[in-house]
C-alpha cells in the first residue's frame, strides 16, 4: 500500500513538475530556470527536441554521479531522467498551454508555471524512490568535496547558466528569482508529504504488530 502511494506520488510529481517547465518555457522571453536555459539553447542551436535535451543532459548527470557516489542513484533517478524529458516533449506538442502574449498576462503565467514547478518537486521528491539526475549530482559532489549543497548548487547553476547564455538561450529577470520563488514552495510542500508518508508508515508498522492480551 505505502511503496504504491510512494510511486503514484512520483509519477504524479513528475508530471505537475513537467507541466511546470513546459508553462514556463511558452513564455520564455522573461527568463526561465538556468537548467532549461541550457535546454532550450541547445535545441536551437543543435536541434533534436527540448525534452531530449532533458534527457541526455540528465544521463551525462546520472553517469557522472554513477561514478562519484552510487547510494544516489535509485530506480527513481532514471525514470525521473527520462520521463521529465518526455512529459515536457509532450505537452509541447499537445499545444495547449498558454502562450506568450508580451504583455503583463505573460507574468502571471510564469509565476504559475514555477509554482506548479515547486509543487510538482515537493511531491515527487517526498517520495523517496530516488532524486532527481541534478540534486544527486549536485549532492555527489558536495559528498567529494566536502562542500556546503547550498554552495554547489549555486555554482553549478551558474556555470549551467553560463554555458546557456553563450549558446543563446534566453536569460532574463526570471532566470534570476526563479529559485526563490519556487524553493519555498518546494520545501513546504515536501515538508508535509513527508510527514504523512511517515505517518502512514507508523500505522501500517502498528496494524502488523502482535497485539498482546492483557
Amino acid at each position: 500500500m505505502i511503496v504504491a502511494i510512494r510511486w503514484g506520488m512520483f509519477f504524479v510529481g513528475l508530471a505537475l513538475f513537467s507541466l511546470g517547465i513546459s508553462i514556463s518555457i511558452n513564455v520564455q522571453h522573461l527568463g526561465i530556470h538556468p537548467w532549461d536555459v541550457l535546454n532550450v539553447a541547445l535545441y536551437e542551436k543543435v536541434g533534436l527536441s527540448i525534452g531530449s535535451w532533458t534527457i541526455i543532459i540528465s544521463a551525462l548527470l546520472i553517469i557522472i554521479s554513477w561514478f562519484l557516489d552510487k547510494s544516489y542513484i535509485k530506480l527513481g533517478t532514471f525514470l525521473n531522467g527520462v520521463l521529465v524529458g518526455v512529459f515536457v516533449d509532450i505537452y509541447l506538442y499537445l499545444d495547449f498551454l498558454p502562450v506568450a502574449t508580451y504583455t503583463w498576462i505573460d507574468y502571471l503565467i510564469i509565476i504559475v508555471g514555477i509554482v506548479i514547478m515547486g509543487i510538482g518537486g515537493g511531491v515527487y521528491n517526498a517520495a523517496g524512490v530516488g532524486s532527481g539526475p541534478r540534486d544527486g549530482f549536485m549532492l555527489s559532489i558536495s559528498d567529494k568535496l566536502d562542500a556546503s549543497v547550498g554552495k554547489v548548487r549555486i555554482i553549478t547553476e551558474c556555470l549551467v547558466l553560463i554555458i546557456g547564455l553563450i549558446l543563446g538561450g534566453p536569460v532574463f529577470l526570471f532566470t534570476f528569482i526563479f529559485t526563490f520563488i519556487q524553493s519555498p514552495i518546494f520545501q513546504y510542500i515536501y515538508g508535509r508529504l513527508r510527514e504523512e508518508i511517515t505517518r502512514l508508515e507508523h500505522n501500517n508498522q502498528n496494524k502488523h504488530l502482535p497485539k498482546t492480551r492483557a
